[in-house]
This record gives structure tokens, C-alpha cells and sequence, in this order.
């Protein structure tokens, strides 16, 4: 059972990473952005081509996915994310799937149809026995990681002046703009920064999760039930929403298999019941 939890306790803390910045975009900037599963998978393909191709080392794939995808989230935001933040949010969900169409036919046509694969470290693989818990060396190294990136995400948007500008931007713009803001700019490096970590949680993923042209498809209803679960008013909803859902999914494939991948829907509706508007959102506190 400990063994369950921790295996769980894993799970959620990627599934977390890969959604907080949709998260973000969607909470913060109320921007509907679907082709953040696109980011993730970018920034697999960055680990897949930098240990294969060239021989990196992991470690040094995991920043360079986030700078990779993060410098991509720019230019998009700059060239096309900017133009529909007026716009309506199904406007939004139709321009953003159809990136990811785009994003998976361009990955089909250049790397193949195939399933992708990587050799982590040797550090990294295999098990070992803790106090009765068999612990996975690559679970832990994505616990210990998840939980550095959570508590400087949480500080950084609610300790900084970053994030005091962020907040002020999305509240109102026009008087942000007034108090000599750069609202375009805010909103640039906030975009910047969900893509990095959707691309960073893509490369921590593509030895627990697989990946192949499909992926934005496959995991984006898992990152929307971790938003929708955890409520958009801040990080900490999404971040008990995912550890729920981890630990819900992996013990309830282990436990009840013929149910498969049905249990996380049913936490997801039996919390939804209790709280409409998620664990963490402001409404729901009403």
C-alpha cells in the first residue's frame, strides 16, 4: 500500500508540472489555452533528440526542454496567442486545438508515428527498499523536482513583484498600464514561463508516461481535470487536485484493473459534486 501512495505521490507531482501552466494561462491570464499538451510534447522531443541524437546527458535535457519550449511559447504569444486574448474563450479553445492538429501532424511527418524512448541514467533506474517501501529512484528524482519547482512557482507568483504585477495586469490592464506596467510584457513571460513547464514536465515524462505524435491529445483531459478539479484562483488547488488524482489512478488501476483509467473520472465528478467550482476557487468558498 506505501508503495502505492509513493508511486501515486509521483504520478500527481508530473501530472502537476505538466499542468500548472495551463494553470497559469488559463487562471491567471483566462486564456484557454488547449495546445499546452503541444508544449509538453515539444519538449519531450527536445530530451528524445538530445540523448539520442547527440548523446546528452539527461540532466542536461531537463533545462534545456524549458528554455526550448519556453523561447517557442514567446514567439508564439508574440505572433499569435496576443491576438485572441480579447477574444472569446470558444474562440480561444478552436484556435488553440487547432495548433494541435498542426503540432501533431508536423511531429508525425519528422520524427514518425512511433513510440519514443530514452535511457535515463543509471542512478535513476531500478528500485530500492525504504522502512518496507520499494521506492523507484526515477519516482523519487520527480518528487524531490516537482516539489522544488511547486514552492517556487507558489513564491514567485505570490511573494514577487512579478507576480503583484501579474495580478494587477489580469485585474485590470488599463489602470496596470496607468501605474506604468508593461502588461504586454507581463503577459509574454508569464506564457513564456507555463510553456517552459509544460516542456520540462514533457521531458520528465517520457520515460513514466511514453510519447509518440498523439500526446497532446492523450494527457489533455488529464491536465484539464487537474485544473477543473483544483479550481484557476490559485497554484495550491491544482497542486492537491493532481496528488488526489495520482494516487486515485495508480492505486485504482493496481486494486480494481478492469475499471482501468475510469476511477479518476469518477473522483473528478464525486469532487465536482461537492464543489462545483473546485477544491481551491474562490466561488467554491462561497
Amino acid at each position: 500500500m506505501l508503495t502505492i501512495l509513493f508511486d501515486g505521490i509521483a504520478y500527481g507531482m508530473l501530472l502537476f508540472v505538466l499542468a500548472c501552466g495551463l494553470s497559469v494561462t488559463l487562471g491567471l491570464m483566462n486564456f484557454v489555452n488547449l495546445a499546452h499538451g503541444a508544449f509538453a510534447m515539444a519538449g519531450g522531443y527536445v530530451t528524445v533528440i538530445m540523448m539520442n541524437s547527440y548523446g546528452t546527458s539527461f540532466y542536461w535535457c531537463l533545462p534545456a526542454a524549458f528554455i526550448v519550449t519556453a523561447l517557442a511559447g514567446i514567439v508564439l504569444e508574440r505572433l499569435l496567442y496576443r491576438r485572441l486574448y480579447s477574444a472569446s474563450h470558444l474562440d480561444q479553445v478552436l484556435f488553440s486545438i487547432g495548433l494541435v492538429f498542426m503540432a501533431i501532424a508536423a511531429i508525425d511527418y519528422f520524427m514518425g508515428g512511433q513510440q519514443q524512448l530514452i535511457n535515463l541514467p543509471p542512478e535513476l533506474s531500478g528500485r530500492f527498499d525504504f522502512l518496507g517501501i520499494d521506492i523507484g529512484r526515477y519516482r523519487l528524482f520527480i518528487i524531490v523536482i516537482c516539489a522544488v519547482l511547486t514552492v517556487a512557482l507558489q513564491l514567485a507568483l505570490t511573494r514577487t513583484r512579478f507576480g503583484s504585477q501579474l495580478r494587477a495586469a489580469v485585474d485590470d490592464g488599463r489602470v496596470a498600464r496607468g501605474m506604468g506596467i508593461n502588461v504586454s510584457v507581463i503577459f509574454a513571460l508569464t506564457f513564456a514561463l507555463g510553456s517552459g513547464l509544460a516542456g520540462l514536465g514533457g521531458a520528465l515524462g517520457t520515460e513514466l508516461l511514453g510519447l509518440d505524435p498523439n500526446f497532446p491529445l492523450k494527457y489533455l483531459i488529464y491536465f484539464m481535470i487537474v485544473v477543473t478539479v483544483g479550481g484557476t484562483s490559485s497554484i495550491t488547488g491544482p497542486f492537491i487536485a493532481a496528488l488526489l488524482l495520482g494516487v486515485a489512478d495508480v492505486a485504482g488501476k493496481y486494486y480494481v484493473p478492469q475499471l482501468g483509467a475510469f476511477i479518476i473520472y469518477a473522483v473528478m465528478i464525486l469532487v465536482l459534486i461537492l464543489r462545483p467550482h473546485g477544491l481551491f476557487s474562490r466561488e467554491g468558498g462561497r
